[in-house]
């Protein structure tokens, strides 16, 4: 049986079956194994790891812990209460005519942050003023209509992580700060900030960034020090605003104190900081790596409510999970009728009756004639979230173009 437990409960003799964090979070060689001693106890809990889940048939048992099956049913009654709320994301223009701006977007933010990243393993300082007007123009598609924009931000080539990510935390970042109506100012300047959260991966060696498995202690511990390395190129670079410097420096840091590289908690994080973590957490667990794929876009929203219990302030992950909606645009899902479609755009009155494009049967497995379904006007519902990969489909073919 699989059990969630907190690390004070774990002992020797116990198998992990997850340690419940993000991959990059820990130097482990797997995220399931048997703990053999005191030493890997210590380790976990020094990592920051505050709950994990066992086997109890591969070793001991808490008796009184949660199956995970409990655990999931709690996360999922969670959503549906969050889902309850009305989000408030007018739409400004229509999807249609959003689409192409987006795209071309897409892939002018793509190669500006792959120049940016190559300048700077030149030595050559980062040009704030070729990177505000596409921030601009980013934050303006996102107020305009965000469903155009943030599923493209989703995906990601595995060769091109390091600059996709930035731009993924960037859209993320402006759809975030909308949910949280904060002044078009401040968004454009976290939006700033979320294309430059990761600089000091460009002082990183590529060998560390994609090495396609796990990483050396020491490779850990280099990988880390991108926060500062981050820190002090921005420091150095003229026109970077505050919010955008505490974006860098706090991305990692976790409102239990449990992150780096100042070990920071609560208030003594930003709303900024608090911020940028979520989105860079949720954008990094939900993107297929080298060396481990992503989960379903859903699945990592219910993690981020799991771990709002520790890692980041619970009111801010509820409102990130209105603001991109609980299946968020891009997303894979499985309808009662047992059709497949993806998310292409969220309804406006509610967060689990979102605009679906439907193009395969999963019971009698044959791709069927594509049809956008809105859930709102149909007796069709949501049965669960699913894996492209699982599926073998490509996103890229099924979105709004």
């Amino acid at each position: 049986m699989i059990k969630q437990i907190r690390t004070d409960q774990l002992k020797p003799g116990m198998y992990i079956h997850d340690l419940n964090c993000g991959w990059l979070d820990h130097p482990f060689l797997s995220n399931a194994f048997k703990v053999h001693d005191q030493a890997t106890v210590d380790k976990i809990i020094n990592l920051g790891i505050r709950e994990l889940y066992i086997d109890t048939v591969k070793g001991a048992d808490v008796w009184a812990a949660r199956t995970q099956q409990e655990v999931s049913a709690d996360l999922d009654r969670r959503m549906q209460e969050i889902a309850s709320k009305e989000p408030e994301k007018p739409v400004v223009a229509a999807l249609k005519d959003e689409v192409a701006r987006a795209r071309r977007l897409h892939g002018e933010a793509n190669k500006i942050v792959r120049h940016m990243m190559d300048d700077i393993r030149l030595g050559q300082q980062i040009q704030v003023e070729r990177i505000e007007p596409l921030v601009e123009n980013m934050v303006e598609s996102i107020f305009r209509n965000q469903d155009a924009l943030l599923p493209l931000a989703r995906l990601k080539k595995h060769d091109d992580y390091t600059f996709e990510h930035s731009v993924g935390v960037c859209a993320l970042l402006v759809a975030f700060g909308r949910g949280m109506k904060l002044d078009k100012a401040v968004i454009k300047e976290m939006a700033l900030g979320g294309l430059l959260h990761d600089v000091g991966k460009a002082r990183i060696p590529d060998a560390i960034l994609n090495k396609p498995g796990k990483l050396s202690e020491d490779e850990f511990e280099r990988m880390k020090s991108h926060v500062d390395q981050g820190v002090q190129l921005l420091e150095q670079t003229p026109g970077v605003s505050t919010i955008a410097r505490l974006i860098t420096a706090q991305h990692h840091e976790r409102y239990d104190g449990t992150g780096y590289p100042a070990r920071l908690n609560g208030g003594g994080i930003s709303l900024y900081g608090q911020m940028a973590a979520i989105v860079d957490v949720y954008d990094a667990i939900s993107s297929d790596r080298v060396y481990h794929k992503g989960m379903p876009a859903t699945q990592a929203l219910k993690k981020l409510l799991e771990w709002s219990s520790h890692h980041f302030d619970p009111q801010l992950v509820q409102t990130f999970i209105r603001a991109i909606g609980i299946y968020p645009t891009g997303a894979l899902v499985q309808l009662e009728s047992k059709r497949l479609g993806v998310v292409v755009e969220q309804n406006e009155k509610s967060l689990l009756e979102p605009v679906v494009r439907v193009f395969y049967h999963a019971g009698q497995q044959h791709y069927i004639p594509p049809e956008i379904v809105d859930l709102a006007k149909s007796q069709d519902r949501i049965a669960s979230f699913e894996s492209f990969d699982k599926w073998k489909i490509n996103p890229y073919q099924w979105l709004p173009a």
